[in-house]
């Protein structure tokens, strides 16, 4: 019989533990009542706040979203332009490749591109087949987009970022290749003088 009121003691003094629990809150928060103490953070105007800055600093970062990768196979020319690359298709001629928008169409060696990749396998013909295709398809992309998105029309421009050391003749055949291809305008890329 002496269990059940060991039982009945426990649950009053969780009761009693309670209670002063209880009290012990309600006097904590009386006392930061009268000591001023804030008792919720009002985030909205942090957020106005922080907005205003990410608002403030993307005006003011003007970077490019073109971005050529630089080394030993690929020195661009120096420039004084003060326009800024738009982001159209890439064509990218170093001295041992040549690639659109980063996929490697066909090798360059020198800067020379081999008969086998031209027309007829002719070394005067400027038409470059395998850089052609790439184009096309590219093209096609583009004009997919555009008709879906009114915001990104298709320009018919490419940019060129050509090796100073590939000559003339081979920026001639990938401008004329690009002709072929529907792209019409072109930008020849340049690094800018600081």
């Amino acid at each position: 019989m002496t269990a059940p009121t060991d039982v009945s003691m426990t649950e009053d003094e969780a009761y009693a533990a309670e209670r002063e629990s209880r009290h012990y809150r309600k006097e904590r928060r009386k006392a930061r009542e009268r000591a001023g103490e804030i008792k919720e953070l009002n985030i909205t105007a942090m957020m106005d706040m922080m907005t205003i800055i990410l608002v403030f600093l993307l005006k003011s970062y003007t970077a490019s979203s073109i971005n050529v990768q630089m080394g030993e196979e690929l020195t661009l020319p120096q420039s004084t332009t003060q326009l800024q690359p738009k982001e159209n298709i890439m064509i990218t001629l170093s001295v041992s490749e040549l690639s659109v928008n980063d996929k490697k169409v066909l090798p360059v060696v020198n800067g020379v591109i081999a008969p086998e990749y031209r027309a007829d396998e002719d070394a005067n013909n400027p038409l470059l087949l395998p850089l052609l295709d790439q184009l096309e398809q590219e093209v096609e992309k583009a004009k997919y987009i555009a008709k879906y998105n009114p915001a990104a029309p298709f320009t018919g421009q490419v940019n060129i970022v050509a090796d100073r050391r590939i000559p003339y003749r081979t920026i001639l055949a990938v401008l004329y290749t690009a002709g072929q291809a529907e792209l019409g305008q072109y930008k020849l890329m340049a690094m800018k003088n600081e």
